[in-house]
């Protein structure tokens, strides 16, 4: 029995070893500079406007940050920050974006994206509740996308959704 409790018990404390080094393989791959554009959705109902934008992404072992800006109808420029950490394979941090107040992010990673729910630091559409799906995609691709809800019909809406590029 103690034979073969000690090589259970070693392996077993190998796993946050190699999931560590899973998650900052993958934090690492979303580093670096990004440029490219996509539609953001201006009230539900209402037309998408369409953004060309640069964002910078640091990365650590534990945590990443996010700060861009994207622009739209040539004069009218927003910016946005993220600063987000991890354990294990669970994120949580603050997201910064037009309101300039911070929200909060809470969520995980499955394989190539990074799934996040969002508390608004204030009403939008009608709730304070989104999500915020950041997927690699393929080794030179990432897209941002936020979720969320029809207060009236209840059918979830992309609200903004933006493909980069790695510069």
């Amino acid at each position: 029995m103690r034979i073969f409790s000690i090589p259970v018990l070693i392996a077993g404390s190998l796993i946050p070893f190699s999931a560590m080094a899973t998650e900052e393989d993958f934090l690492k791959s979303i580093e670096g500079d990004w440029t490219g554009g996509g539609k953001v959705l201006r009230k539900l109902g209402g037309d998408s406007l369409s953004v060309s934008c640069n964002m910078k992404s640091e990365a650590d072992a534990s945590s990443f940050s996010m700060d861009g800006s994207c622009r739209a109808l040539v004069v009218v420029t927003r910016g946005f920050k993220a600063k987000v950490n991890t354990s294990g394979n669970s994120y949580s941090g603050t997201y910064v974006g037009v309101s300039g107040k911070p929200s909060t992010l809470a969520g995980s990673r499955e394989g190539d994206t990074i799934n996040l729910d969002v508390t608004w630091a204030n009403e939008i559409y009608g709730d304070r509740k989104a999500t915020m799906i950041i997927q690699k995609v393929g080794e030179t691709g990432l897209r941002i996308k936020t979720v969320d809800k029809d207060p009236s019909s209840g059918e979830s809406i992309v609200t903004t959704q933006l493909d980069l590029k790695r510069r």
